[in-house]
């Protein structure tokens, strides 16, 4: 075994025991630890999708040696590298674009608390991606949900203590509806390696035996994991959540931790029941429909808001809408859009939250549209930095965000008449609309006609770092479009096998 073939699980384990060390050290001491492990993450993610690419497939890392149906394992390819890569990457750069509001947001008691729930959060997203148990994923998606509703509460208000109280009570909805899927289906199948459950299903499907309980527990999983990412109609947590929290919350919330449950859902997609009895079953159906639903109503909800964080919340509604619509299309390539998606919002969102953080910084620590009229002039790296992520929302080209809407559009034109008609039209509706309220947004951050009262601060240098990478980043992805799906494509293409 290659030495590389270790660091998909090393990343997972020494990611828990980073949380482990920082609940003791001193908040400093316990940043330091959080921000360094997180870089080697990142190193480490990323030679393993190196190592992935070379190969030209994927391999299986088996714990203990235990081979199935007894042992448990993660499997690794290129897919799976470029998300870890990717989730590595902006959990850094989101806390460090938001580390001067950590220190100002959570009691000095509890600074070292956040980098525990951060290392705690990165560790449950590393085995969502990588796992292939099912349990396992149960109980990784567990440790994320106990760690994102932490790094909401850690900001010492009321306000987000009613917003955690929402969001774990929606999330352990979720969670539960994801658990019964998993002891149903254990039930039927005995099994609970994913491709072990997929030989399984196929005989149940081929035979007809247990089909009502097989739909039943693809529809749990469905909703289940629809719930805790925010899919519309089950959003009304996410906006309280995302607004009130503090601003790398913000960032790792919606640019992480609603990603890496759709990744689960993708995965047993895939690797359990297989596209197959999925399309049979037509539960893509109900995905493309409140897919195309939250795209829209996301969007509305957005334009209503005159709190930038919770309309930029309200735009993360409107793009896992965009996810679920590709994964509704019924087709490969609606899958790619998805993947890419996911990608796009990654590197887009949480600089956007960070952003916004920048302008209170330089706005007495105040949100609403009319105190930040002229942020952008006071604090320049962060105008500029929104300016790029709104215009990636709108889907002007060399940005990430045109990527989506083109794999999107390239995904609903294969797909059939009735899906390609209402998905073209939602993403036109959805872009106009995201024009309406980010443009008129780089207009207010611009104006010369600043808010009275207003004391000006230097941005901090690694929030201003963490910006210019973000925006690095997301041009990148623009510009470098080609060989991202070509990667996306072609990770799915073994995600399956």
């Amino acid at each position: 075994m290659d030495l590389v073939q270790n660091f998909p699980f090393l990343t997972i384990v020494f990611s828990l025991t980073c949380g482990v060390l920082c609940a003791v050290l001193r908040p400093k001491a316990a940043k330091n630890l959080c921000l360094t492990w997180l870089t080697l993450t990142f190193a480490m993610s990323l030679s393993v999708l190196i190592y992935t690419l070379r190969l030209d497939g994927s391999f299986v890392y088996r714990m203990g040696k235990w081979n199935a149906p007894w042992g448990n394992e993660i499997r690794v390819g290129p897919l799976e590298a470029l998300m870890a890569t990717a989730f590595s990457g902006v959990m850094l750069l989101s806390l460090l674009g938001g580390m001067g509001h950590i220190f100002s947001d959570c009691e000095e008691g509890k600074v070292n608390l956040y980098f525990t729930m951060s290392s705690l959060l990165i560790s449950s997203l590393f085995a969502l991606i990588y796992t292939n148990d099912l349990f396992t994923a149960y109980v990784f998606v567990e440790i994320n949900t106990i760690a994102s509703c932490a790094l909401v509460m850690l900001k010492s208000s009321g306000r987000t203590l009613v917003a955690t109280t929402k969001y774990l009570i929606m999330s352990l909805l979720g969670s539960g509806l994801f658990l019964l899927g998993i002891v149903i289906l254990y039930g039927i199948t005995g099994e609970l390696l994913m491709e072990s459950i997929a030989v399984k299903v196929r005989e149940i499907f081929a035979t007809g035996e247990y089909s009502l309980p097989l739909t039943v527990v693809i529809g749990f999983f469905s909703v289940g994991l629809a719930v805790k990412s925010a899919l519309f109609p089950f959003h009304s947590w996410l906006p309280d959540a995302h607004g009130s929290a503090t601003a790398s919350s913000s960032a790792i919330l919606s640019g992480l931790v609603l990603k890496g449950y759709i990744i689960v859902l993708i995965k047993v997609f895939y690797r359990v029941f297989g596209l197959r009895v999925i399309m049979a079953e037509r539960v893509s159906n109900f995905l493309f429909i409140f897919g195309i639903l939250a795209m829209i109503f996301g969007s509305v909800g957005a334009l209503r808001e005159r709190d930038i964080k919770r309309m930029l919340a309200y735009s993360s509604v409107a793009q896992v809408g965009y996810i679920y619509v590709g994964i509704g299309t019924h087709s490969e390539a609606g899958m790619v859009a998805a993947c890419v998606q996911i990608l796009a919002h990654c590197v887009t969102k949480p600089m956007l939250f960070c952003a916004a953080g920048g302008f209170m910084d330089v706005s007495n620590g105040k949100k609403a549209m009319t105190d930040i009229k002229g942020a952008g002039r006071r604090d320049k790296i962060a105008g500029a930095a929104f300016t790029v992520g709104a215009l990636s929302m709108v889907g002007i080209p060399f940005f990430a965000g045109f990527v989506t809407k083109l794999t999107l559009t390239q995904a609903a034109v294969s797909s059939d008449n009735i899906r390609m008609v209402i998905a073209l039209a939602a993403v036109a509706v959805s872009t106009l609309l995201n024009a309406l309220y980010y443009i008129p947004v780089i207009f207010n951050i611009f104006s010369k006609t600043e808010s009275t009262g207003i004391k000006t601060e230097r941005p901090r240098a690694d929030h201003a770092f963490a910006l210019c990478v973000f925006m690095l980043l997301n041009v990148c992805f623009g510009v470098f479009s080609q060989e991202l799906v070509d990667t996306v494509r072609r990770g799915l293409e073994l995600f399956g096998m």
